[in-house]
């Protein structure tokens, strides 16, 4: 990493002194692409194959590279170059590109005194190092806690497939019977399945406790110091900029345009859809009063749903499941796309990778390869939790002797893996999650902007980014597509007509209550980002509460810790964004809707949204983005027609 900051260094010396768009500005993309390119990689082997030693020398890296760059978003030479280009003879995408640069270097403190930006330089760097430890933390809370089971009773309910998902675990590490852990799947079969109430409880509180203060390893990997930190500093860093708070600094680059915008939306769908929830509560109360369960409690929630959805749907998640090999799955995503864009998606076995689960994949139009995907299918030690998407490299224009760069893209998921030599099966929901994660990379490889700055994924605004994402899951849940992607294990045969409609009518099953969760975390994310005189003296804890009170129908138990492990706000990019999600997902759900209209034309109505959205990246709006597809800007009605809150 020293090394490539150097030769971004040698490059920024020669283009300040240039003149002109191309010397100046295209100079610096293709240098920040390199020197991206080469972080990209190292960040990503740092949470798909973690060692203590690569956390270590990344932790490392990551606070000189945060320094280095906060150094050239502050450096007045090179705003003054940018500022001087002249802008005669450029496009609106290049034009829209030198905007961009010019408000990230005055979000990055340039036109601040002396005394000031080396402050906020500060705070960047202090921030950086700790997102890095809270995801640190998390990843090591959930790898350091085990669970032996030597009676087999205890996994009573459970699928077969866990049940020797379990053994695996205890055979890799020499041991007798099962092993539980914190990783996705694992948590998903006891929480769902397990008829053990205690054994349920035992995984919710080492979940729900996971780096903290509280719960089986309290105080050992604790967050909470970190949280203060972090939200002390954020609102540091936006004061010295002129916002009032660290939201405020936040929606600079989003479509939402102030806090209250932001409150209103949010409170507005905790109204709409609070009656409802109320509702389903009580009827999952009174099913868990008929299995014996006479306290609803938050361990029970999967467990009693799931029942509850086999009893009312007669769906039975473990035998859908027995439908959906990961092959079937990934060849039935592929031929959409082809269906869709009009592309062909290959493997390739020719490449090294970090790990022999991997698999890339070419993107190829009329059998040229214009792009790649990594895919990284299955969880295991080593690796963080949940599913992502991340770039790899961005698309780049040739130059002079140097050919044109093909963007690829990184996705990454958390699936359970079958013993060797054996198909891999998957969840609907996993199923769900694969066609999001591709979603956000059809963004990225799609692109046709040779700006890695607007290109893809890049500039995009933050509550915006998900709507490609969002606008796929909608696929997973089309009866063609369910037939396409499914072939039972033994008989071969897809998922009938009949199950499949049990599966669309469950879709909105506990919908309001879901609603409401995602809700909670937007308002929590909204409310801790506020002015500390906001805040007042309240607590991160305190704040949770409140807004658990005001939004929540069934509370978490006082020892739970959600926030220790948000690593969405305090280690990721969601601070003061995580609204996002929903704000998207009326998007997307707008944008959906032909789609799932008799007759829809897949091909036509695919290049129409390959043109306007995913091929346009940041080169102008998300807003226009959209209206260019949908000839109208977006309505809540979808949004709420898809959770079944409105006709």
């Amino acid at each position: 990493m020293r090394e490539a900051i150097r030769h971004h260094a040698d490059a920024l010396a020669q283009l300040v002194t240039a003149s002109g768009f191309d010397a100046v500005f295209l100079a610096k993309q293709r240098a920040d692409a390199r020197l991206a390119r080469m972080w990209q990689i190292v960040s990503h082997l740092a949470v798909v194959v973690r060692t203590p030693e690569l956390a270590e020398a990344h932790a490392t890296a990551e606070a000189e590279l945060i320094a280095y760059q906060m150094g050239v978003g502050q450096d007045p030479a090179l705003y003054r170059a940018l500022r001087a280009i002249d802008r005669t003879g450029l496009d609106p995408v290049e034009v829209r590109a030198l905007d961009f640069a010019l408000r990230e270097m005055e979000l990055s403190g340039v036109a601040l005194d002396s005394g000031p930006r080396e402050r906020f330089a500060a705070i960047c760097v202090e921030l950086g190092s700790l997102a890095t430890a809270f995801g640190n933390a998390v990843m090591d809370a959930t790898q350091s806690w085990t669970l032996p089971i030597d009676d087999a009773g205890r996994l009573s309910g459970m699928p077969d497939e866990d049940r020797a998902m379990f053994a695996r675990n205890a055979a890799q590490r020499g041991m007798e019977g099962w092993l539980v852990d914190l990783h996705a799947p694992s948590i998903r079969a006891v929480l769902r399945y397990a008829d053990d109430r205690a054994l349920r409880r035992t995984v919710y509180e080492a979940l729900q406790t996971r780096a903290s203060d509280s719960g089986p390893e309290a105080g050992r990997f604790d967050n909470g110091p970190r949280i203060d930190a972090i939200l002390t500093l954020r609102q540091e860093a936006a004061n010295l900029l002129g916002f009032a708070d660290a939201v405020a600094w936040s929606l600079a680059v989003k479509m939402a345009g102030d806090a209250r915008e932001v409150e209103s939306f949010l409170l507005d769908l905790a109204r709409r859809a609070r009656a409802g929830a109320e509702t389903q509560l009580g009827d999952v109360r009174r099913f868990a009063a008929t299995l014996g369960i006479d306290r609803l409690e938050p361990w029970d929630m999967g467990y009693v749903a799931e029942k509850m959805r086999l009893a009312q749907h007669a769906l039975d998640e473990a035998a859908i499941k027995r439908h959906l090999p990961l092959s079937r799955v990934l060849d039935g995503l592929f031929g959409l796309i082809a269906d869709l864009y009009g592309i062909e998606i290959v493997e390739e076995t020719w490449l090294d990778s970090w790990h022999p689960d991997v698999r890339y994949y070419t993107l190829r139009r009329d059998g040229v390869a214009f792009a790649g995907i990594y895919c990284d299918f299955f969880a295991r030690d080593g690796k963080q939790g949940g599913a992502w998407m991340n770039v790899c490299r961005p698309r780049l224009a040739a130059e002079g002797d140097m050919p044109a760069q093909q963007p690829v893209a990184f996705l990454t998921c958390n699936f359970g893996r079958a013993a060797e030599g054996e198909e891999s099966y998957m969840t609907h929901g996993d199923m769900v999650t694969l066609f999001h994660e591709m979603g956000h990379c059809l963004h990225h490889v799609l692109t046709e902007i040779d700006l890695p700055s607007i290109g893809g994924i890049a500039g995009v605004e933050w509550d915006a980014v998900e709507l490609p994402s969002q606008f796929m899951e909608n696929f997973a849940w089309m009866p063609a597509i369910l037939r396409r992607v499914s072939a039972h294990a033994v008989s071969g045969q897809p998922l009938d007509d009949e199950t499949i409609a049990r599966m669309i009518a469950a879709r909105r099953f506990l919908g309001a209550l879901g609603l409401l969760d995602q809700i909670e975390f937007g308002l929590i994310d909204l409310r801790l980002h506020l002015a500390g005189v906001r805040r007042g003296n309240r607590t991160a804890a305190a704040i949770l509460a409140e807004v658990q009170e005001e939004v929540a129908v069934m509370r978490r138990p006082d020892w739970a810790r959600p926030l220790h492990i948000f690593t969405h706000i305090f280690a990721g990019g969601y601070a003061a964004g995580y609204y996002s999600y929903l704000w998207a997902e009326r998007l997307s759900a707008d944008a959906f809707e032909p789609f799932g209209e008799d007759g829809a034309d897949f091909s036509r109505l695919g290049d129409l949204f390959r043109t306007h959205v995913l091929a346009r990246g940041a080169s102008r709006p998300a807003i226009d983005n959209f209206t260019a597809f949908r000839g109208r800007a977006p309505a809540n009605d979808a949004l709420l027609r898809s959770r079944g809150l409105a006709r």
